[in-house]
């Protein structure tokens, strides 16, 4: 497979620098988003205030990385690449800990932990096994596809801790059973560990099995609108779609049997306040 560099700077020569989107361009997607939002009042659903201001950060947030980005990929230090992903991942443990709902305490470090194993899985694997940039910490591979695919694992992981714990607590009765009948609290909550990883697997098998289809996925549909290879961009986002089913099972795996001991007391019972 050719590096991603390739893809790059054909984009940057070819259809990139013909469509370009202006500030007349961004205003008519805020336009949108405010029809949205419009829709969302006349309808009384009450998500018009959040619409609007996920979609203004969602703005700044993403010019803000794009200006960031572009300031390390010219000065181009390995050290200053990382640095970056250590901000990355400390911001998805809070955005982790936020997307999540009715979550206990204490799951900061184990969080964090799966994070960074997921990020140094993926900069090993898809940056230096399969892409290979040259220098090898590249930042415009290194940052963009570890964002990516952190921002899908960020997602998962979310799912996967708060189906964890609202299914222990419709459980409560049955773990406690299961307890005092002498079970192990890994025992008692494997059952809830088994729906939390399964659920955080299937948007990611229905995103996988309708892929070149019915969706054409967003790297690929860059890749080409930015004047790349099609069938290249094809195997970019096969990659990246392959990566994302294996990471987000081994992250859920992993988030979901660091969490569950929160919920039990040190004599193996279940905490009163779950």
């Amino acid at each position: 497979m050719n590096g991603i560099n390739d893809v790059l700077v054909t984009g940057t020569e070819g259809a990139a620098s013909d469509y370009p989107i202006d500030n007349w361009g961004l205003l008519v997607a805020l336009l949108l988003v405010a029809l949205a939002a419009v829709i969302s009042a006349v309808l009384k659903l009450g998500v018009e205030r959040r619409l609007l201001w996920a979609t203004v950060r969602s703005l700044v947030q993403l010019l803000a990385m794009g200006l960031i980005i572009s300031y390390v990929i010219q000065v181009n230090q390995w050290w200053l690449v990382f640095a970056l992903l250590g901000v990355m991942i400390i911001a998805a443990v809070q955005i982790t800990l936020t997307r999540g709902s009715g979550l206990p305490k204490g799951l900061v470090l184990p969080v964090f932990l799966t994070l960074l194993a997921s990020a140094v899985l993926m900069f090993s694997v898809v940056v230096e096994l399969i892409i290979r940039p040259k220098p090898w910490y590249a930042p415009q591979v290194v940052v963009t596809m570890v964002g990516m695919l952190l921002g899908n694992v960020v997602s998962a992981i979310a799912v996967a801790i708060t189906r964890l714990f609202d299914d222990m607590r419709t459980r409560r009765y049955e773990i406690e059973t299961m307890l005092a009948w002498g079970a192990t609290p890994l025992e008692a909550a494997m059952p809830s560990i088994t729906s939390a990883v399964r659920l955080g697997l299937i948007p990611t098998i229905a995103q996988l099995a309708s892929s070149g289809i019915v969706l054409i996925p967003g790297m690929m549909a860059g890749q080409i609108i930015a004047g790349g290879d099609p069938v290249q961009a094809a195997r970019y986002q096969f990659v990246v779609l392959a990566v994302i089913s294996s990471l987000t099972a081994l992250a859920d795996t992993l988030i979901v049997m660091l969490v569950y001991r929160v919920v039990f007391t040190e004599n193996h019972r279940l905490r009163t306040d779950l």
